[in-house]
């Protein structure tokens, strides 16, 4: 509502009209003279001052979303970051565990390397236990043979003896 004071034509008077400043404050502006005339717009009318004040609401309005993209935006690129060190986080761990399949494989790969070592060495061991059974066979056989040919031996001189005795009987009975 204005507020006017009626006294001459270089007396001041002042309207108020609402306008969003650049702060986003709403604001009541605009001076005239006492005719109607506007000192600030230099005689520019009403409808004027009404279209630049809706420019500036809608300026307003503007940088108002222009803000909300560029908070939403912010909100994204975190949300990106987020992600971003999720997956290296994903990577890393994927990363140690290759890492640790790698080290069990190679352990795995050592301990199939001792267990052919270990499978040689007893498949060697074996062939010496059978060389050495056989060894031991052929001198239990020496043995055999060796104790039967002393056994015939004996049997030999048994037999000698059996004669001898028999012929000192006999020497003996001619002799009586």
């Amino acid at each position: 509502m204005p507020n006017s004071t009626p006294l001459n034509k270089s007396c001041l008077l002042t309207s108020c009209t609402n306008v969003v400043s650049d702060w986003g404050h709403l604001s009541c502006t605009t001076a005239g003279y006492a005719d109607g005339s506007d000192f600030m717009n230099n005689g520019r009318e009403d409808d004027d001052v009404r279209e630049f004040a809706e420019d500036r609401v809608a300026a307003e309005a503007a940088r108002n979303e222009a803000e909300q993209f560029r908070r939403l935006a912010e909100e994204a690129r975190e949300v990106r970051d987020h992600h971003r060190e999720a997956l290296e986080t994903f990577r890393q761990d994927r990363e140690r565990l290759r890492d640790t399949a790698e080290t069990a494989r190679i352990a795995s790969e050592e301990a199939r390397v001792a267990a052919e070592s270990a499978r040689t060495a007893s498949e060697e061991a074996r062939a010496v236990t059978e060389a050495a059974r056989q060894v031991v066979v052929d001198a239990v056989r020496a043995t055999a043979d060796s104790l039967n040919t002393s056994l015939e031996q004996m049997k030999v001189v048994e037999e000698m003896r059996r004669t001898l005795r028999e012929i000192r009987d006999i020497n003996t009975r001619d002799s009586n």
